[in-house]
């Protein structure tokens, strides 16, 4: 089976394509990526650039593998996105767990309503309640006097994502998929007991930081904050006055979150923005450690405000992986230490075999998780035929009352 996975960031776009016909050993039959200027905080700043771009890319990636691409699996950023956790209880009277007792909670609950500014991503049973016990596996076989469905629901603005289908739609490709960002990252980069025993991995990007947050190996959360490393290197740049390339080089060279005594001491020569390119000036690393260690610090409590914010914290899941271009950054794994109180770990995209060294960095682990997405583990699969019947349709409203009232 062969998977294409497309992913356009702020900075750059990529196509991979991989061969899935043995799971345990996906193989990679191309990969390409080129930077790009055309995307700002998700949104395109020049179409008609965007669409040369990716149509390039594209093809290059189809020539390279020997494949015709006619559908993709497709990155969507969650900018201005949603996350809704919501539960639907109903008493059975000690009887024995059925589907028709899960349909009967899922028509009573939120699960078919719809936004008309945002659509939905992902909605699905996150786990159950059995007479306040919760279990994470499938309810049915068990007698209960009370059962409660949790559920998740993420949406994203509808605008992006028609966006999405008018560029590809006139690029003749069909999405197959919608995936959100942070997921595909994790996908690429946690492992089985990962996900399983609860994990929460943070994809440091370019112009944003997205987190994907795992538990009973399920996706129970995922979010975005528009800061990434763009904003460091901009805050170098500025604050030496330098160019953004010679700031970026003293962000790769030198940065660090953690500074030290020696930092004091050790030179550096900085090109200054000005028409003279002859004109330097010396600083200090502790100069530049100094600019990087507030943003660092901002980004990271941004994502620590957002798990807060829907009281992820209490969960106390102490396994935080660090993915992302910016998690190369020196020392950013032992002030995470500090800040999430956790075991901190960098990783980048594992379990696929023929990947380009140039392409197997954590900056591409976004990219490489597209084609490992499964809509099936994100969906209520015994509600699969009637997923397409509106709510307000008679055979729905009817099918709902029938579940509720026989």
């Amino acid at each position: 089976m062969i998977k294409v996975g497309v992913d356009i960031g702020n900075s750059k776009i990529s196509c991979v394509v991989c061969d899935l016909k043995e799971l345990d050993k996906p193989k990679i039959l191309s990969f390409v990526s080129l930077p790009t200027a055309n995307v700002n905080k998700g949104s395109f700043t020049n179409y008609n650039s965007i669409k040369q771009e990716v149509l390039e890319i594209v093809n290059a990636a189809a020539k390279e593998s020997v494949t015709e691409i006619k559908s993709i699996n497709l990155n969507v950023p969650l900018i201005n996105s949603n996350s809704l956790f919501y539960n639907s209880e109903i008493e059975i009277e000690n009887e024995l767990v059925s589907e028709l007792h899960l349909k009967k909670a899922i028509n009573r609950s939120e699960f078919f309503e719809e936004s008309t500014s945002h659509q939905i991503l992902m909605n699905y049973i996150i786990n159950y309640d059995l007479d306040n016990k919760t279990i994470s596996g499938s309810p049915l076989g068990n007698y209960v006097k009370k059962l409660n469905l949790n559920f998740y629901k993420l949406s994203v603005d509808k605008n992006i994502i028609n966006t999405y289908l008018n560029l590809f739609k006139e690029l003749d490709i069909h999405i197959e998929n919608f995936i959100p960002t942070p997921l595909s990252s994790a996908l690429s980069t946690l492992n089985k007991d990962d996900k399983d025993l609860g994990s929460i991995c943070i994809d440091l990007g370019d112009s944003s930081t997205s987190l994907a947050v795992f538990e009973n190996s399920k996706l129970i959360f995922c979010d975005s904050v528009n800061v990434g490393s763009k904003n460091i290197t901009n805050d170098i740049a500025r604050g030496v006055s330098t160019t953004k390339e010679s700031a970026e080089r003293l962000k790769t060279l030198y940065g660090s979150v953690i500074s030290s005594p020696s930092d004091e001491y050790e030179i550096i020569e900085v090109p200054l923005y000005s028409s003279d390119e002859k004109q330097f000036k010396q600083i200090n690393r502790n100069t530049i450690n100094s600019i990087i260690k507030p943003r660092v610090e901002e980004t990271l409590e941004l994502v620590w405000q957002k798990l807060k914010q829907y009281n992820l914290h209490r969960k106390r899941i102490k396994n935080l992986i660090l993915t992302g271009g910016g998690s190369q950054l020196e020392g950013i794994v032992d002030y995470a230490q500090i800040i999430f109180d956790s075991n901190v770990r960098l990783e980048k995209p594992t379990f696929i075999l023929g990947a380009k060294k140039e392409f197997s960095g954590p900056q591409f682990a976004q990219t490489l998780g597209a084609v490992f997405f499964d809509k099936q583990h994100y969906e209520v699969n015994f509600l699969k035929k009637s997923q397409n019947l509106r709510k307000n349709s008679i055979f729905q409203r009817f099918s709902s009352w029938l579940d509720q009232y026989i």
